[in-house]
């Protein structure tokens, strides 16, 4: 699904955010991606999803050559892609079901498909009877839902969360994972960036820690990770 050979990532004039990089995700993984304010982990989901190119080795995502597509192949490859933002990214003028609809409408879906399927969505995370609600009377954690519940919507191969539950609260922080826990089972690559630590603790899924551009350690079973 991900492979990463040799990849550095340069913003001038001379600032290194990845250093010679090489790390392999599987095709239904679910990954945490760990490490301090300036590790990396941003940099490396912007590169996940194209907003950022490589300076240096060879990146591939989804069967996409990400270190040359560019034009319409890059936006075929975005089409793979559910992102999940920390600040949610909704279209605050949207109802809450035109949000999530929002990825199904820009391909020419019918208006009546892709209403159903927000709404069938909305349902999953709990949100139905919020789907006529601008995004501002939402709370963080339901805004955060309805973003996830438009990430899905395309039935992507892979979901980038970047710290999705880093505004929220435990519980709401739980829910969250849960929904992204659910979209796995269905075989969907999972990417998630966090500083809860507690939440990984818990789950003993494999975790990825970065330091300073580096992968420091690859943990499938990181209890006790500090």
């Amino acid at each position: 699904m991900i492979e990463f050979q040799a990849v550095r990532k340069e913003y001038p004039p001379n600032q290194i955010a990845l250093h010679h990089l090489d790390l392999a995700v599987k095709p239904g993984e679910f990954v945490f991606l760990v490490g301090a304010s300036g590790a990396g982990k941003s940099t490396l989901m912007k590169l996940l999803y194209g907003a950022e190119r490589i300076s240096k080795g060879h990146l591939t995502v989804a069967g996409y050559n990400v270190s040359s597509t560019q034009g319409d192949t890059l936006a075929m490859f975005r089409r793979e892609i559910g992102v999940v933002f920390q600040d949610f990214k909704l279209l605050n003028r949207r109802s809450v079901l035109s949000n999530v609809s929002f990825p199904l409408e820009i391909r020419g879906v019918s208006r009546r498909k892709m209403n159903d399927a927000a709404m069938n969505l909305l349902n999953f995370v709990g949100l139905a009877d919020r789907a006529d609600s601008l995004p501002e009377t939402l709370s963080g954690g339901e805004q955060q839902r309805v973003a996830i519940a438009r990430a899905l919507i395309t039935k992507p191969k892979l979901i980038l969360a970047d710290e999705p539950t880093g505004n929220l609260d435990p519980a709401m922080s739980k829910t969250v994972l849960r929904l992204l826990l659910e979209a796995n089972k269905t075989g969907t690559t999972i990417i998630m960036a966090t500083h809860n630590l507690p939440l990984i603790e818990e789950l003993k899924l494999r975790t990825i820690v970065l330091d300073r551009g580096r992968v420091i350690g690859d943990f499938s079973n990181p209890k006790g990770l500090n």
